[in-house]
């Protein structure tokens, strides 16, 4: 079974996406999601 889930970087002072490597590198200024995929 596929996950229903994945992970995004945003940035935490302006709330653009990154790449989670980015957001990982940078925690001061980014966090880490969790989204759940859309059901179709």
């Amino acid at each position: 079974m596929a996950k229903s889930t994945y992970k995004v970087g945003r940035s935490a002072k302006t709330g653009k996406f990154t790449t989670v490597k980015k957001a990982q590198q940078n925690k001061s200024t980014h966090v880490v999601e969790t989204m759940k995929k859309p059901k179709k």
